[in-house]
């Protein structure tokens, strides 16, 4: 029970396959209480409501927000801080692109809005949560941990402007580290590897990926869920006190492969 006492916020839950949700199951399982987002809609609110229930947490505190609009995250973090007393540790794990823009082929022909949309939901998100964050979890200290994904350093086919955004989130990342190390706050970004979700469907070439990883990964498979959450774990707990700034790859070694 790594994470006793600890108390936070998993921003980006979709359904029970995503990395977000992962996150948040092994962190309840170390014993962190966990509060939620969703986007606005009583559809969003059903859908994380059902995935948060597959987790055991039929009770879990969960408020409505839109990470694009200042005013959103302004009210969610109002709302926590009247729920909780302590902010312990935030989770960003939202993106978002236009879907014809991740082919392969097409990055030539992203438009001014795409590449501007994907850099704000997926990138800035990271920086609007942390300053709303900073003034709650400067009084203790607290760990913020961000989703990357290997196209942010090479070239993957068919990930295009989401590459150009997550290689942004893991700047952002460490500049963040740099500016909220003196309040004992860290700032990691984790790596994952390929793993079958709804964003990683919208990818082109998505299902090439999958296999080459199974053949030329160090490890002969496909990252799993709990690879990454077990990792936050780490990135959460005190065990990681020294850790920032880090982007952290949990792929089961692809990243370290040429060719």
């Amino acid at each position: 029970m790594l994470l006793n006492g600890k108390t936070g916020l998993i921003v980006g839950i979709a359904n029970e396959r995503s990395y977000a949700w992962h996150i948040a199951k092994s962190l309840t399982e170390h014993g962190a209480t966990c509060a939620f987002t969703h986007l606005p809609g009583d559809r969003n609110e059903h859908r994380v409501k059902r995935s948060v229930t597959e987790l055991g947490l039929k009770d879990a505190w969960m408020t409505p927000m839109d990470a694009s609009k200042d005013e959103d995250i302004e009210q969610a973090f109002t709302r926590y801080a009247e729920k909780f007393d302590r902010l312990d540790f935030l989770v960003h794990s939202i993106a978002f692109a236009e879907r014809e823009y991740l082919q392969t082929g097409k990055f030539l022909a992203t438009p001014r809005a795409a590449y501007l949309q994907a850099i704000d939901i997926s990138s800035y998100t990271l920086l609007g949560l942390a300053a709303r964050a900073h003034p709650m979890m400067a009084r203790t200290g607290g760990s913020i941990l961000s989703m990357s994904y290997y196209g942010a350093e090479k070239v993957v086919p068919g990930y295009n402007i989401m590459g150009v955004a997550k290689a942004a989130l893991e700047a952002t990342s460490r500049y963040l580290a740099s500016e909220m190390g003196p309040d004992k706050i860290r700032v990691n970004s984790i790596s994952g590897g390929y793993l079958r979700t709804l964003a990683s469907s919208a990818v082109g070439g998505a299902e090439a990926i999958s296999k080459q990883v199974e053949e030329k990964a160090p490890l002969r498979r496909n990252v799993e869920g709990a690879d990454v959450g077990n990792t936050a774990v780490y990135l959460v707990s005190d065990l990681s006190a020294g850790v920032t700034g880090e982007t952290i790859y949990v792929d089961c070694g692809i990243n370290i492969m040429g060719g």
